[in-house]
């Protein structure tokens, strides 16, 4: 079985017996497709769906966000603005923000990789499909409940950066904040799963033959987004928890009177918020690297040098967070290392505009619809580049800091860099997701009304930056000057509105009443234009084999696939099955059975909503309920981990054999762990990090004697850290042995050891002193609540591996859960281990 799962060369596809192509699709159609009805919507989580879904939901909170702009414009176009109350425009440029930043941009480059990438790779569908339908609903139902907030009156009204002391308690009662803090929370769920499954699947589940040196550029690209959101969003998710906790709990983190220090804040938003405009970028140049080769007529130029600048822009990008925060008094010699970063990531920017031009200067550009949306992106894109150089050096930057000169800089960046590509690229796609060519002439005259009023409104933003203007004011009846900008800003920004307008109406046009479109219209290269139009719920009938990241040609590759001549044809054991792949060469090693259509997902969403829910109310006593619910659908979650009984080679062509993942180890679940373990450490490193700022920096330390001392404390910390040392090497055992009897007592023995090293941890907690006194109490807390829960988790999986060791899922080959309890319970006693050394420490020290 290893020789077979191995080759060292191409497999040559033979099938001594034929199958018919149309017999061949409608038994894909059967096992792929969604229920019809009500329950086929609920139930889907077939990536195209769920793509689909993520866009045009991203369309729609674009829309509202849009409507929200022209507000703030009608409000600025004279001087008194008597528009809005100033409460009410708080809440609007507040919501616009959000909306665009957290429930627009980030999902649509979602949607887009989810709908996309198996296409693209040659695959059928994502990694975790389940986990994109449970990303989905997390999304419309937090992202609702933002919105409805507007008009309940009661939406966040501190900013987009929610920055503290703004946003405490005391300076924002009500549950305003509150909305801020738990929705973008429950969004930045979705944001999680999405990144850890582009990133599964484009390591894992990429056509066979296809090693990452000749994946499609874009495929690098949405690489590079996942893990940059698997390391930047943690921080984000830790600074909102920790000041929900303080807005409820009184614990305090911000507050300066108690060992807190607001700039924790800044730091930790930052830490997230400037990889975020990368985040957005990436996918959007990836885009562009897909559309200007063909419409060139030649390859990219400079391939690996665009792969090197990807990757050098994602390790940049973590260092650049304290550019927003040049202002608030850090030493010098760290305000000329910031500098220099902010300077520094324009280089691999420029590598990449540089290959585009190139690529357009030797080849034959087409100047059709989606290279019109390109050259915007490079009018309005190089510009906003060249002002965020100037906003990196720092005297510059004292002056135009929170003034509309940034207001501009950051829409320059953002509609340059993403909205005009992510047009192109809709546009470009628009046929393989309707089947439908475009009407013509609205797409061009959208183009220019958005470019033209884009332009307007935004680039007389810099002179009234220049001129003094800061952001976020309602009125400014004393500066006549700035009147006659703001009033043509708002005019333009009224025909830029009309232009995207005119767009969304292009789109429905087309997918309505547009004539039915020719395969591979634009006689492209890559795998996903090997496919029927509209793309159906299987992709392909047969995947892609050696030809896997080689330019498609329409008679050798095409039709063949189409025919069932590729690898796993069709769906002859009636099962949703896909080929996966090692990391680096491509190599397939099984065969990986993915969910059918299932509500869990909506269900598990529903569960943590609930959560969110009962939090925004006050209902603080009632979470338990819903952390059971959560807990009760992750035990659902974990039936595909293994079976009872050994399965058979499945037959992949006519010359190999491959196990399903029944009977392997290194499972797709098993990679999708390990990244979930990434973004816990860098959630770890930030608390970290919260710890010693507050520690060295913040006013009000050292902290007053504590009480946290004694045999009691010392004991509670000796049986914690005991029975987390027993249960991983239980844990090790199970993994080891597998044989029921044996493993079965082991894995009770890690269980019973978790337990107890839960109960000491929370036997510890109670020796803790008041944390709303100070600071480093109220940072206990929250190690302690952070062990905890990773605690429940691996006591959770011990569970579960205790269950398959009892009802035979366990065996020669046949891992069940056992690996993700022994790295779940590694991760614990680090993590663990390290929060209760540094608990008791912090009294000592």
């Amino acid at each position: 079985m290893t020789d077979a799962a191995q080759p060292s060369a191409p497999v040559t596809v033979r099938f001594n017996t034929p199958r018919r192509a149309l017999s061949l699709h409608r038994e894909m159609a059967q096992v792929w497709d969604d229920e019809p009805g009500l329950r086929g919507i609920l139930s889907s989580v077939n990536h195209g769906t769920i793509g689909r879904r993520f866009m045009i939901t991203a369309f729609v909170f674009f829309a509202i966000g849009g409507v929200l702009s022209m507000l703030i414009r009608a409000q600025l176009a004279t001087r008194d603005g008597a528009f809005l109350d100033t409460a009410l425009y708080n809440q609007v440029f507040t919501m616009h923000g959000s909306i665009m930043m957290f429930l627009f941009a980030i999902p649509m480059l979602e949607g887009l990789a989810l709908w996309l990438l198996p296409k693209i790779l040659g695959a059928r569908d994502m990694a975790f499909p389940r986990l994109s339908a449970f990303g989905y609903w997390c999304y419309l139902i937090g992202g609702t409940v933002i919105v409805l907030s507007l008009v309940a009156g009661v939406a966040p009204d501190g900013g987009w950066f929610m920055y503290v002391p703004l946003a405490d308690a005391t300076h924002t009662p009500g549950i305003n904040a509150d909305v801020w803090l738990l929705g973008v929370t429950f969004v930045e769920i979705s944001a999680m799963a999405a990144a850890v499954e582009i990133t599964v699947t484009i390591l894992r589940v990429r056509a066979p033959g296809m090693p990452l040196s000749r994946m499609p550029l874009i495929g690098w690209y949405l690489l590079g987004t996942s893990v940059m959101m698997l390391v930047g969003f943690p921080p984000l998710i830790l600074g909102s928890i920790l000041l929900e906790v303080e807005r409820a709990f009184d614990l305090p983190f911000f507050d300066v009177a108690r060992g807190g220090d607001p700039l924790l804040w800044q730091h930790l938003f930052w830490l997230f918020g400037h990889p975020e405009v990368y985040i957005i970028f990436l996918p959007a140049a990836g885009a562009l690297s897909t559309i200007i080769p063909v419409l060139s007529g030649r390859p990219i130029l400079g391939y690996g040098a665009i792969v090197a600048a990807i990757i050098g822009l994602v390790f940049l990008s973590f260092g650049l967070w304290v550019h927003h925060m040049f202002t608030v008094g850090i030493p010098h010699m760290a305000l000329a290392f910031f500098s220099a970063a902010s300077v520094l990531v324009a280089v691999p920017t420029a590598v990449q505009i540089f290959a585009w031009i190139g690529t357009m200067w030797r080849g034959q550009v087409q100047f059709r619809l989606p290279m019109l949306y390109i050259m915007g992106f490079f009018s309005t894109f190089v510009m906003g580049g060249l002002t965020g150089v100037m906003l990196a050096i720092v005297p510059f930057n004292w002056q135009a800091h929170d003034t509309a000169f940034v207001t501009a800089h950051l829409h320059y960046v953002l509609i340059g860099g993403f909205v005009f590509p992510m047009m192109a690229a809709v546009t470009w796609w628009m046929p393989l997701l309707s089947g439908r060519w475009r009407v013509r002439g609205l797409g061009e005259a959208a183009f220019w009304l958005i470019f033209i009023g884009f332009h307007g409104t935004f680039f007389l933003m810099h002179l009234t930056g220049l001129l003094g203007m800061p952001r976020r004011i309602a009125v400014y009846p004393d500066n006549p000057e700035w009147e006659w900008l703001n009033l043509t800003s708002s005019i333009f920004g009224m025909v830029m509105s009309a232009g995207f307008a005119l767009y969304a109406f292009d789109i429905v046009m087309q997918a309505l009443f547009g004539r039915r479109s020719w395969r591979n219209p634009w006689k492209a290269a890559t795998l996903d234009w090997a496919l029927p139009l509209p793309a159906p719920s299987y992709n392909i009938a047969s995947l892609p084999g050696s030809m896997g990241g080689r330019a498609l040609d329409t008679a050798d590759a095409i039709l063949p696939l189409a025919r069932g001549e590729g690898f796993l044809p069709g769906a002859p054991r009636g099962q949703r099955e896909t080929l996966v792949v090692t990391a680096g060469s491509g190599t397939p090693v099984h065969v990986a059975v993915l969910p059918g259509n299932t509500t869990l997902p909506l269900v598990t969403s529903l569960a943590v909503g609930s959560f969110f829910a009962m939090m925004l109310s006050g209902l603080y006593l009632l979470t338990p309920i819903a952390i059971a619910a959560i807990l009760w659908a992750g035990w659902r979650w974990g039936d595909i981990m293994g079976r009872a009984d050994d399965s058979d080679p499945v037959a992949v062509t006519d010359d190999l054999m491959l196990p399903q993942h029944f009977m392997q180890r290194e499972t797709l679940s098993l990679t999708g762990v390990r990244l979930l373990l990434v973004a816990g450490a860098t959630l770890f490193a930030s608390l970290l990090f919260g710890v010693g700022f507050l520690t060295v920096v913040a006013p009000g330390w050292p902290a007053p004697p504590g009480s946290l001392s004694g045999t009691p404390v010392m004991i509670a910390m000796a049986v914690a850290l005991t029975g987390m040392v027993v249960a991983l090497l239980a844990a090790h055992r199970v993994e080891t042995v597998r044989v029921h009897a044996a493993a079965r007592s082991w894995a009770l023995l890690g269980l019973a050891a978790n337990l107890m090293a839960l109960i000491a941890l929370a036997g510890l907690a109670a020796c803790l002193d008041d944390p709303t006194a100070h600071a480093r109490d109220a940072l206990r807390v929250v190690m302690l609540g952070h062990a905890a829960v990773y605690g429940v988790t691996a006591t959770v999986l011990a569970a579960r591996s205790w269950r398959d060791a009892a009802t035979g899922r366990l065996g020669a080959l046949r891992f069940g859960a056992v690996p993700a309890w022994r790295l779940f319970q590694g991760f614990w006693l680090v993590t663990a281990g390290l929060s209760v050394v540094l608990v008791v420490a912090q009294e000592v020290l």
